[in-house]
Parts: C-alpha cells; sequence; structure tokens
C-alpha cells in the first residue's frame, strides 16, 4: 500500500486528490497539512511514501519544507512531488535541486497523477517524458561550470553511460532501445548507479549529471 500525505492550503484540492487517491486499491490517504510547518510534522510523524506538496503556502513553503524532509536521513524514502499551477513555475527547478522527485500541476489528468505517485516511489522517471525534457533544458539553461567529477570514477563505463542518457532525458526503454539490451538490465544499471551515487531518486541523478559536467548543456536529444 502506497501512502501518501497531501500538503495544500486549499481544503479544495486536498479533497479532491483524496477522493481519487483513496479510490485506488494501492494507495492511500495516510494524512493531509494546510501549510508547510504542519507537513513537516506530519512527514516525521506519518513517514509516508509519497508527499504531494504545493510550493506556496503559509508558515513555511513547499520549497523549504522539502529542503528540510529531504535533508533529514531519516526521512530518506519519503519521496516529494511538487504542486505547481505551471508546468514551469519559477520555483521547479529549485524544487528539484531541493531533493523533489518531480513535479505536477493541479490541474493534471487523473491517470497522470496516480501513474506519478506511483512512478516516484518505483524511484522511476521524472513523471512524463515531455515535462523531463523541459525540466532538463531549464537545468542545462541555468547550469554552472561543472563540479569536480571525481564521484563518477567509481562508476564503470556502462553506468557512466546510462548516467549520461538519463541526464539526456531517456527513459529506461529508451535507454534500452540505444544501448541494445533488456529495459532490465537497463533498470538495474541505473538503480546501480544511483546506489554508487547516493541519488535519491532518477530526479538527482540528472541533477549529478549536469553538475559532474557528464552531460553538458545543448546535449539534449
Amino acid at each position: 500500500m502506497i501512502r501518501v500525505l497531501l500538503a495544500d492550503d486549499q481544503s479544495l484540492v486536498r479533497a479532491g486528490f483524496k477522493a481519487l487517491l483513496d479510490a485506488q486499491p494501492d494507495i492511500e490517504v495516510a494524512g493531509e497539512a494546510a501549510d508547510g510547518e504542519e507537513a513537516l510534522r506530519k512527514v516525521r510523524e506519518l513517514s509516508p511514501d509519497v508527499v504531494l506538496m504545493d510550493i506556496r503556502m503559509p508558515l513555511l513553503d513547499g520549497l523549504a519544507a522539502t529542503r528540510r524532509i529531504t535533508g533529514e536521513p531519516r526521512l530518506k524514502d519519503v519521496k516529494v512531488v511538487m504542486l505547481t499551477t505551471f508546468e514551469l513555475d519559477e520555483y521547479v527547478f529549485e524544487a528539484i535541486r531541493s531533493g523533489a522527485s518531480g513535479f505536477l500541476v493541479k490541474d493534471t489528468e487523473p491517470d497522470e497523477l496516480l501513474r506519478a505517485v506511483r512512478a516516484v516511489v518505483d524511484g522511476d522517471a521524472l513523471l512524463s517524458p515531455g515535462v523531463t525534457r523541459r525540466l532538463i533544458a531549464e537545468f542545462a539553461a541555468r547550469s554552472k561550470e561543472p563540479s569536480a567529477a571525481g564521484a563518477l570514477a567509481q562508476l564503470t563505463e556502462r553506468e557512466r553511460e546510462v548516467m549520461a542518457l538519463v541526464g539526456i532525458g531517456l527513459s529506461n526503454e529508451e535507454i534500452a532501445r540505444r544501448l541494445v539490451v533488456s529495459p532490465l538490465t537497463a533498470k538495474t544499471h541505473v538503480s546501480r548507479t544511483m546506489v554508487k551515487l547516493g541519488a535519491r531518486d532518477r530526479a538527482q541523478l540528472v541533477v549529478l549529471a549536469y553538475e559532474s559536467g557528464l552531460v553538458r548543456p545543448g546535449w539534449l536529444g
């Protein structure tokens, strides 16, 4: 059972998400929060699998709350998905760097919301491929000079190759086709790379690919 915490200052939004999520046989809403402070408190208390976190909330905004959640070692398995009004909200880029596993627009289709919740629990892609590529483009536009790439030394040549393909936005299936391997093999390489680099999820792996210089702006394809 996937346990979800809803954090949004609009009760109507929370009610809509709760009705949809609770109707699924494999998902339950473990709790709700109307501001960032309450969200942080509830996450510590309930340890949900996924937090659907609004970016703009009173007392403590969603971005600050996400930093604090992802910064606590005992909450390392909690996945945060940011909720925003616009797909390229000005805070989305920083949210991913703060440890969020992805983001959703509030008027997303019900099926997409459900798929996203299940995907982040599996450590899978940054939601839809189109959104992933736009986010990567945004990251590329803002990226600075790469930091030292020493962390990559522990990766095998194939793992570095896979990480680069994740960095340009390819799914496991696309990576498998590119490398002529099975999707399961591609997923295994991605998982091992994440473990070696201490990446919380695929979103952070994308960030690390840019910050290490393994992928550079203009390599999108």
